[in-house]
């Protein structure tokens, strides 16, 4: 019983053996096709056989003796499933297979977006790319674009074979830094290397509408100093969508009927600024926000003055200094002398003398 056992694995091993160094060579290894063109493939053996034959539905070609390669052809693929099987007979009389992967696809008949294109900020939106008529849908990938950038990416575990409607959806939180940015979808099948896939089908772009309340470009609240006889322009811009509107709420009545005064303006000018808190409101249909501007009189700037005198102060101070120090000087470091009555020294006649060798006597006048 042992025995019989044993002489069955090392059947069962040799077998396997064989068939797993079934010697066929397909070219191409995998076929990726496009529902409605031909197919075309080789079965080649790479040792001695005595035939090969093509097992298929679709284009099968029965055992032909004698050779070593056999075309396989199909010259209109027009179902989603193809599984063709190239075989050998082996000079021992087995035989053995090898099977020829092959993808149908189909491009989609249309990639279209749908969804809210006017939003309001901080609230929660979404939207759909819708990719139909595709297949195989586990190959197929969806790209979001907002701008340049790629936001959202999205593949499909369908197994299905024939075309399919997929849907993407990208949720996202309303900003006002999204306003006006263009979004569009892109559907890719990737099926085997680049070269082989179809080309990249685009959705129509949108443009983004966020809707926010206004916001100031500056502090909300600001003092500022008046000059008496200067205009003041008071600021109050702000962004917002819609355009905000403004008004302006003066402390003083009578400043509304300055011609040069526009209380329905985001600037205000004040021909005779007087001091007081001027409240701007900016309003939209989101809503409106209010600033305060406190204008105070300009306080007199002593620096120059003060400036200017330290500068006279000191070059007066200088002048008194040189002064006297020139006395000072004449008093203690000058001496006066007399030329009167002066007496040569008598010279030996024969050494030459220049005129600095005569000295002078003087008498110090005390």
């Amino acid at each position: 019983m042992t025995l019989l056992f044993v002489l069955s694995s090392l059947i069962t091993c040799t077998v396997s053996l064989v068939h797993a160094s079934c010697p066929i060579k397909l070219s191409p290894s995998r076929v990726v096709v496009r529902f409605g063109d031909r197919l075309m493939a080789t079965c080649t053996s790479t040792s001695e056989v005595d035939g090969i034959g093509w097992e298929s539905v679709y284009g099968g070609i029965g055992l032909k003796i004698g050779i070593s390669n056999l075309p396989f052809n199909i010259s209109v693929v027009n179902d989603w499933v193809i599984k063709p099987v190239c075989y050998v007979s082996l000079p021992d009389g087995e035989q053995c297979e090898e099977t020829l992967p092959v993808t149908v696809y189909k491009t989609p008949d249309s990639v279209f977006m749908s969804g809210t294109w006017s939003v309001k900020e901080g609230r929660q939106y979404s939207m759909w790319c819708n990719v139909a008529g595709v297949a195989p849908a586990k190959s197929l990938s969806v790209q979001w674009h907002k701008g340049n950038q790629i936001i959202h990416t999205e593949t499909f575990n369908d197994a299905r074979p024939f075309p399919v409607i997929k849907s993407s959806v990208f949720s996202f939180t309303a900003d006002r830094e999204d306003n006006g940015a263009l979004y569009w979808c892109e559907a890719e099948l990737n099926l085997s290397s680049p070269e082989q896939n179809p080309p990249i089908m685009q959705s129509k772009s949108h443009s983004m509408t966020v809707l926010y309340p206004p916001t100031f470009a500056k502090p909300e609240h600001e003092t500022v100093e008046a000059q008496a006889d200067k205009t003041l322009a008071l600021d109050c811009s702000a962004t917002g969508n819609p355009l905000p509107v403004y008004s302006w709420k003066i402390p003083h009545p009578a400043q509304e009927t300055n011609k040069d005064s526009n209380l329905n303006g985001s600037s205000l000018s004040l021909a005779f600024p007087l001091p007081g808190i001027y409240t701007c409101t900016a309003s939209n249909s989101l809503g409106s926000t209010a600033k305060n501007v406190n204008v105070i009189e300009a306080t007199e700037d002593y620096l120059p003055l003060i400036a200017g005198f330290v500068a006279i102060t000191v070059v007066v101070i200088s002048a008194i200094f040189l002064f006297i120090y020139s006395i000072y000087y004449k008093n203690t470091k000058m001496r006066r002398y007399s030329l009167k009555n002066p007496k040569l020294s008598n010279h030996n006649g024969n050494v030459a003398h220049n005129g600095w060798d005569l000295p002078l006597p003087m008498t110090k006048l005390t």
